[in-house]
């Protein structure tokens, strides 16, 4: 919140031109896995709308990317977790048959060959495979934290979001943490869910209740994201990956981008992230007077975006964002459709869509009055406009 207030999370925009479901759905395709689902529940309108009208594979070849509602198939309840999304869902599998599923959150940014953990897991024998990556030891609260038996490569312990995680023994501040990626042999992932629906102690989720039992039976096995080698990867971008889960997070995210050599690098073109066309015209700069400048740095710029005499640094401005004279944006990440008046300062901010700041307006310079007018400062000092609110000077 306040980003997810109107949305879900995997349909928040992101880097511009992306939604957060485009880089595990662009993951998939480039992988070769052309026969996917989307199960969605909570405000998925723009979701369904954006996959509808984004992701359109050939029919004729079988392929597609389909979002699915939660459709009470058994029962009265909606999706109790997601666990119980799969279980509500298995129609699905019984209609396409696989040997093997591939389980996925939405709302994480990473580039990752899929092709290869599948592989994999077929030599592994191991009926579920976890994906995992090295995170600092003190975020260990956050994540799913896995334990390696490295003599069989299985998982010997899967404890959710500890609070007194132990190192690992080559490197101490650090844990392994569950992607939420997993493969799955189907018919281990069927009885898992159907299993799983009977537990009335069970709160249905997938990394909290089914890894536990496949590892608590000995048959887990772990996927080292390190091993997982995306072409056109480079040193500084092939272990990226992020959880999307807080407001800071989101920001220091879309800051990656845009260092001048990319934490995490959009410009591969061997491994594209795939989105919608805006349907937009380029972006424009005017002004070149004294003082009067359109001018961007260290920024990313959308389609559809007017810089006229104002200025923005190491910033996203995503599509028809308008900057008017004099503006000064900088370290934000504006949404689609931001106007930011004549004067007006923009800083540490994340503004939702639709938003206007009014001539003169400053926003994210006091974090002390922005919160009593009402925004959202987050821990790390980044200010939040909700989406539509109209920012007075």
């Amino acid at each position: 919140m306040p980003l997810t207030r109107d949305r879900a999370k995997p349909a928040v925009p992101f880097g511009g031109i992306y939604r957060l479901i485009d880089f595990p759905l662009s993951n998939l395709v480039n992988s070769g896995y052309l026969r996917i689902v989307v199960l969605t529940q909570y405000k998925s309108h723009s979701l369904d709308r954006h996959i509808a009208q984004t992701w359109r594979l050939s029919g004729m070849l079988g392929n597609y990317v389909a979002p699915v509602p939660a459709q009470q198939r058994k029962g009265k309840n909606w999706f109790l977790g997601s666990a119980d999304a799969i279980y509500q869902s298995l129609n699905l599998i019984d209609d396409e048959r696989p040997d093997i599923v591939v389980v996925v959150g939405a709302d994480h940014v990473y580039r990752m060959d899929f092709h290869q953990m599948v592989a994999h897991h077929i030599a592994s024998g191991a009926p579920l495979t976890v994906a995992g990556i090295r995170q600092p030891r003190h975020l260990a609260d956050q994540f799913g934290v896995i334990e390696v038996d490295q003599e069989r490569g299985s998982i010997s312990a899967f404890k959710e979001k500890p609070k007194d995680a132990e190192g690992l023994a080559d490197s101490p501040n650090e844990i392994l943490a569950s992607m939420g990626n997993y493969v799955f042999d189907a018919d281990a992932l069927v009885d898992a869910v159907r299993a799983d629906a009977d537990r009335l102690d069970s709160r249905h989720d997938m990394g909290g209740d089914i890894v536990p039992a496949f590892v608590e039976a000995g048959r887990a096995g772990f996927y080292d994201f390190r091993d997982n080698n995306v072409p056109g990867s480079t040193e500084r971008d092939r272990d990226y990956w992020r959880d999307v889960g807080t407001l800071d997070v989101y920001y220091e995210a879309n800051q990656d981008l845009i260092a001048i050599t990319p934490v995490f690098n959009l410009y591969n073109r061997s491994w594209p992230l795939i989105t919608g066309s805006t349907g937009l015209p380029p972006a424009k700069f005017i002004h070149s007077g004294p003082g009067r400048v359109g001018h961007a740095a260290d920024s990313f710029v959308s389609p559809g975006v007017i810089v006229s005499g104002a200025t923005a640094s190491r910033s996203v401005l995503s599509p028809g964002c308008y900057l008017h004279s004099w503006a000064s944006v900088s370290d934000s990440v504006l949404l689609h459709g931001v106007s930011v008046g004549r004067h007006a300062q923009v800083h540490r901010c994340i503004v939702d869509k639709n938003v206007v700041i009014e001539e003169n307006a400053q926003i994210g310079l006091d974090p002390a009055r922005d919160i009593e007018r009402g925004f959202v400062v987050t821990d790390g000092g980044v200010t939040v406009i909700p989406k539509g609110t109209r920012v007075s000077a």
